[in-house]
Formats: C-alpha cells, sequence, structure tokens
C-alpha cells in the first residue's frame, strides 16, 4: 500500500468513533473477566488504540488507571487528545505514536495490556509473544482478533479471510496459541453483530457519500469506497461464519 493509499483510509476513518467493530459493553465484558481491582492505580497500555473509543470505555471503568494509548498515525492520536481534554482524561490517557512492533514501553511495567480489533498488523501470535514483556506477573492481557466461529464454512469466505489474513482460526486454536506462549487463559467470547453493523458499519456507510464530495469522486476514494462496500456485503453474508472474539488472559 502506497504513502496515498495510507493517507486516503486515515481520511476516511479518523473522525469515526472506531475504527473497528466493538462496544463499550464489550469492552467492559472483557474486562470483567480479569481480577484487578479497578479502583486502585493501574497502568494500562491500549495499543493500535485508533482515535480511542475503547481507551475511553477503559478510563471510564478504571477510575484510577493511567493509560498509554498507542498507535502508529499522529492524526488518531489528535482526535484522541481532543477528546481526552474535552472529557478531562488528558492528566490520565498519554498518546505515543509508535509501531507496535517496535514500542518504547517499559518491561514488567503494565497491570493491563489492551488491544481491541488491531494485533492482525503483527500477527496474533507475534503481538502475543512480544508484548508479553511489558505485562508484570500476574497482568492481564485483552485482545480482539478475527476469528472463525465455526469449523466449515462456504469456500467463498474461507478464501476471502485467509487471503487476507492467514492467522485467522478457530477459538480453540487461538487458545492453544495462547497457552503455549505462557499465558493463563481467562475469558473468551465473540462480538455481537449490532458492533459490527450499528457500530462500525452503519457509520462506515453514513459517511460514503461526504467522504466522495470531499474527495471530488477521486478513483482512490471511489476505490476506497467499494472495497468498503465488499467488505460490508461480505459480513452481511457470512456473519454466522466469522466475527471477533475478545481473548482474555493472565501472565503466570
Amino acid at each position: 500500500m502506497t504513502e496515498e493509499d495510507f493517507q486516503i483510509l486515515i481520511d476516511f476513518h479518523v473522525k469515526a468513533n472506531r475504527q473497528g467493530p466493538g462496544s463499550d459493553a464489550e469492552t467492559e465484558k472483557a474486562l470483567s473477566f480479569t481480577a484487578l481491582d479497578f479502583t486502585k492505580p493501574l497502568k494500562v497500555a491500549d495499543i493500535g488504540c485508533g482515535s480511542g473509543a475503547q481507551t475511553f470505555a477503559l478510563a471510564n471503568s478504571l477510575e484510577n488507571a493511567e493509560i498509554i494509548a498507542v498507535d502508529l498515525f499522529n492524526e488518531f492520536l489528535k482526535e484522541l487528545n481532543l477528546k481526552a481534554i474535552q472529557n478531562n482524561y488528558d492528566n490520565r490517557i498519554i498518546t505515543r505514536q509508535e509501531s507496535m512492533d517496535q514500542l518504547s514501553l517499559e518491561e514488567g511495567e503494565f497491570d493491563l495490556i489492551w488491544s481491541e480489533g488491531a494485533i492482525y498488523n503483527i500477527g496474533f501470535k507475534k503481538g502475543l509473544a512480544e508484548w508479553k514483556k511489558y505485562l508484570k506477573e500476574g497482568g492481564y492481557i485483552a485482545v480482539s482478533e478475527i476469528t472463525w466461529l465455526t469449523n466449515t464454512r462456504p469456500s467463498e469466505i474461507d478464501e476471502y479471510w485467509n487471503n487476507a489474513y492467514p492467522e485467522i482460526d478457530t477459538s480453540s486454536n487461538k487458545m492453544k496459541v495462547i497457552e503455549e506462549l505462557g499465558y493463563q487463559p481467562v475469558g473468551y467470547f465473540p462480538l455481537r453483530e449490532e458492533s459490527w453493523m450499528n457500530n462500525y458499519y452503519g457509520p462506515i456507510e453514513d459517511r460514503f457519500a461526504s467522504f466522495l464530495e470531499d474527495k471530488s469522486h477521486s478513483e482512490k476514494a471511489v476505490n476506497l469506497v467499494a472495497q468498503e462496500k465488499g467488505e460490508i456485503e461480505m459480513y452481511q453474508k457470512f456473519k454466522d461464519y466469522y466475527s471477533y472474539g475478545f481473548y482474555i488472559a493472565k501472565k503466570v
């Protein structure tokens, strides 16, 4: 993908509340699988934070936590910082522009590492392996990851996702990876359809017309909208076969 391709993708998603499927309720549900004392001072890293929907859900639930919100793209961090100031969280949310495979986090520093819909950028296994060193002993990691909901599926969706992300797998196989890396799984659940359609794809569809107008219907803008429409149609057709799965595990 060229720099221009990245930029138009950022332009399309930067003002969105979410850059992927999810919900505040599911962020809170994933948190509930941990044994953390939410009232105590905690150190949290939100890796691949985007514009921060889940960052603020974490800040709401973890009232004394310091959250390091990390993303590769400064445009998203600017949006997050603006919202943090508007909601009086700028004293507890600190942003860093870094690649998730070149983090400047301190080893053994964090009670909780979080990553919603972003670990695929480094790979599920690689991310879990590399980020483990940043956790305290007994700390938790929670990530959402594209997951097969069935053992078999139509060839069309099987080929689509295996081409897009070869690490896609069933939750049972993902759990094996987690255990092999020295974590203790403590929770798993798939995201609901509402988290895809109401919170992510619906708002995307609402932005198509204004985005195309803003970009003067350029070829790249038209191609991006066509790609997004194709992804939405694929989900609507095959939503019974895949979702994001939320995986919560403890460093032991």
